[in-house]
């Protein structure tokens, strides 16, 4: 009789033992010649050396499945043991699932449009309204990527831009001053990672989440680089952002044209890139509308009024324009001047 450790480093021991521990119950049912004891995230097991074998790589293959989609059932065990695919390896256009085991996918044509652009090139711009799910499918791509070990980061920026408000001085350190900007970021992973994994990841800095400012001087290698509301970056911004791609790394940019927060002297440096990158191989451009927003009901409809209103108030300037009259030269004479 043998004794091994078996230690559960991805994986969440939570989802993995199940609600009362009714899953780790199932597999010592399962492996009657073993002797198990979980505690934490150490599975000790004494027993027969064949046995063992075969357990400790089916304990290994039902903790991938955890790590890849933050559940576990008894019908998926069974079906890891036996050697068949579990019902959630057999659905189909799921980019990842979120920690409540719910399958992310593309709901909309465009949204699908990204996530296959996301597979053949390596830089892509993801434009539309708000809610048209541009960040949160680009978020979970990265998350994709990183689980099935593609990259070893995912790094995640935006411009720290008031949204038409003077906030003023923010308390606290560096860390508490940035939060409030990029609290839409922390939400999105905190639908597909759990969140002891998350604050782990990001203490070891595989993920990370920065304002812009603090991309200058870095090269990005094996990661996910999604700049966020690129609608407020300046010309400058943008170019040096653009310009920190590494090897084996993949950048996606989003933004909506429509929420433009930067003084009006200051030209978006989006707009000035989507048109200076057009045709440039390995870049791709998604255009996302209101048949793509992904939120409530309402928000489609407000986006539509904005849009109407837009409308009226170009043709009402257009309408009130007056002509540039042609100027109009006298010539003169000038023979003789200065005769005395």
């Amino acid at each position: 009789m043998i004794e091994k450790h078996i230690v559960l480093e991805d994986v969440d021991p939570v989802i993995f033992y199940g609600v009362n521990n009714t899953n780790i119950q199932m597999i010592k049912a399962l492996y009657p010649k073993l002797r198990i004891v979980a505690r934490g995230n150490i599975i000790k097991v004494m027993g027969d050396e064949e046995e063992m074998c075969a357990f400790e790589e089916n304990i290994m293959a039902i903790e991938q499945h955890c790590v890849k989609y933050n559940s576990l059932k008894e019908e998926d065990i069974l079906a890891i043991i036996k050697g068949k695919k579990t019902p959630k390896e057999s659905a189909e256009g799921v980019i990842v699932y979120s920690v409540n085991g719910k399958p992310i996918t593309a709901r909309s044509e465009n949204q699908q449009k990204l996530v296959k652009a996301y597979e053949n090139n390596d830089m892509i711009f993801a434009i539309g309204p708000a809610g048209s799910g541009k960040t949160y499918t680009s978020i979970a791509l990265a998350v994709r990527a990183l689980k099935n070990k593609e990259i070893r980061k995912i790094i995640l920026s935006r411009p720290a831009v008031e949204a038409g408000e003077k906030l003023g001085f923010l308390p606290g350190d560096m860390k508490d001053k940035i939060d409030p900007y990029l609290q839409p970021l922390y939400d999105a992973l905190q639908d597909m990672i759990p969140t002891m994994k998350l604050q782990e990841m990001m203490e070891q800095n595989i993920i990370q989440i920065a304002p812009l400012a603090f991309m200058r001087g870095r090269t990005l290698n094996d990661a996910v680089v999604i700049l966020d509301e690129a609608q407020n970056t300046t010309t400058a911004q943008i170019k040096m952002f653009l310009t920190r791609m590494g090897m084996n790394t993949k950048m996606i940019v989003t933004g909506d044209m429509t929420q433009i927060d930067l003084p009006p002297s200051q030209r978006s440096g989006l707009a000035e890139a989507t048109s200076i990158l057009k045709g440039v191989e390995g870049i791709a451009f998604i255009e996302m509308d209101k048949k793509d927003i992904v939120r409530h009901k309402l928000v489609t409809r407000i986006v539509e009024a904005y849009e109407k209103h837009d409308r009226k108030v170009s043709a009402h300037k257009r309408s009130t324009e007056k002509p540039q009259s042609e100027e109009s030269f006298v010539i003169t004479d000038l023979t003789g001047w200065g005769d005395n």
